[in-house]
């Protein structure tokens, strides 16, 4: 730590169980990203993470990363993970802190960026127009605790006071009028029904000839839409609240995720994933939803899948934690959402020395649970047969804290807004004993929601 180090500020706000009006609050200064445990109706999260107008915007496309100031200047990079380290090391700042979050790098890491990771060929096109990383280096943060329904602003110092009063004043009375429609056109697959199914029929081949156990494949959804992505998203927390959710907006367009699935968190050296692997839609009725639910925890298939998986991310995080600290605390657990029921399962690791957040996710990445096994093949074989690029979906959204702590989702259940297009994917993993029409219906059931939702706007 730098002798020149100081302690960050924390100064208390008034608590919202709602925080969509801190966002509200802050998002004309550009940049704006809501990390979002979907409270109230989600009750599994805790913590909201807010902020806007980054000191710094790291941005990376065709393998080179710059790191834009507000001055105009900018740095480049190589590779996007030392950029994310070194630009967090810039910030001298002594740490002690309870928040999860007290200032860091926030966004997201296309799940392409973990093609170029692994040197994969290109085979499909990419149109999305979205960079492969946007990560804002934010200096203040607003943190609500709805555990214990408190709330505090956050910032490096000499950031503090200067915000508080913008902010409490944007709360009284909010910046501008925003848009307050949001409409499209009807979404089309970039698939048909029968070539989804003819690709499912190719992935069996490749596991029954020993190539691979599993796949993860998806089908992509487009629309032009017109109007504000604040408001679909505010919808959709609604209709699909998820506590590995986030919504955030750049100039590049917005991402809107209502993802259940965290990816990786490390907090003072503990690593955590959860992948979830094995799906089943919500019952009509009670009856009906306790049977699909038990059928589920009973679906040796679904086990199978989870286990690949567990198996494939206990090898993973093992890369950078300490040799055989990696544990299995929970296995095929169910967690049930506003339109789905998933198995969950839980890894656990001691970081080890030398290793830092950055590298642990750069380990892992892209995640497993959206990948296959074993991953390198899996995801030759997704680029070999998915007709267009992944982008933002099944990468990841989340945070590292100036303090090395860090949480991170899977980007499934996301819409993808370039300011002209949306786009949804919806997929599952495909093993041996897969059926092709019931994948087909589980990719369809995964967005659903998302699109009725859409709709009633």
């Amino acid at each position: 730590m730098s002798h020149s180090s100081q302690a960050i500020q924390r100064l208390p706000l008034p608590y919202f169980e709602d925080s969509g009006r801190y966002f509200c609050a802050v998002r004309d200064q550009g940049w704006g990203i809501w990390l979002d445990s979907g409270r109230p109706r989600q009750t599994r999260g805790r913590f909201d993470i807010i902020s806007a107008g980054p000191k710094k915007q790291l941005i990376s496309r065709d393998g080179l990363t710059q790191c834009h100031q507000a001055s105009g200047q900018f740095s480049q990079y190589s590779d996007p993970w030392q950029a994310i380290k070194q630009e967090l090391a810039q910030q001298p700042l002594a740490f002690d802190s309870d928040l999860p979050f007290i200032g860091g790098a926030m966004g997201y890491l296309a799940y392409d960026l973990g093609r170029q990771q692994e040197h994969l060929c290109d085979q499909t096109e990419e149109d999305c127009g979205l960079p492969d990383l946007l990560m804002g280096i934010y200096e203040w943060a607003v943190i609500q605790d709805h555990q214990q329904q408190q709330s505090w602003l956050v910032a490096v110092p000499g950031v503090c006071e200067t915000f508080l009063q913008t902010l409490q004043q944007n709360l009284i009375q909010p910046p501008r009028k925003q848009e307050k429609h949001f409409n499209f056109n009807s979404l089309k697959p970039n698939l048909s029904r029968n070539d989804y199914l003819q690709k499912i029929g190719s992935i069996k081949e490749y596991i029954v000839s020993g190539d691979c156990y599993q796949v993860n494949f998806a089908q992509r959804f487009e629309a032009a839409y017109q109007g504000d992505s604040l408001v679909a998203y505010e919808q959709l927390r609604q209709a699909l609240p998820s506590q590995f959710s986030s919504y955030f907006e750049t100039p590049y367009g917005a991402i809107l995720s209502l993802s259940p699935e965290r990816f990786l968190s490390c907090r003072d050296g503990q690593v955590l994933t959860q992948p979830i692997k094995g799906t089943a839609p919500r019952g009509v009725n009670m009856v009906e939803d306790e049977h699909l639910a038990r059928e589920l925890r009973q679906s040796e298939k679904n086990q199978a899948e989870n286990l690949m998986i567990v198996d494939l991310l206990r090898n993973d995080i093992s890369k950078v934690c300490v040799p055989n600290s990696v544990r299995v605390p929970k296995l095929f657990e169910l967690e049930s959402y506003a339109n789905v029921h998933h198995l969950v399962s839980s890894v656990t690791g001691q970081l080890d020395d030398g290793e830092n957040a950055v590298d642990l996710l750069a380990a892992c990445f892209p995640g497993g649970s959206i990948t296959g096994a074993p991953k390198i093949r899996a995801m030759e074989v997704i680029e070999e047969l998915e007709n267009r690029r992944r982008s933002v979906y099944c990468g990841s959204l989340g945070y590292f804290s100036f303090d090395g702590q860090m949480d991170t989702n899977i980007a499934i259940r996301t819409v993808v807004a370039n300011g002209e297009k949306m786009y949804v994917w919806g997929g599952g993993g495909i093993v041996a004993d897969s059926d092709a029409e019931s994948e087909y219906q589980e990719s369809l059931t995964k967005i659903g929601l998302i699109l009725e939702t859409l709709k009633q706007l």
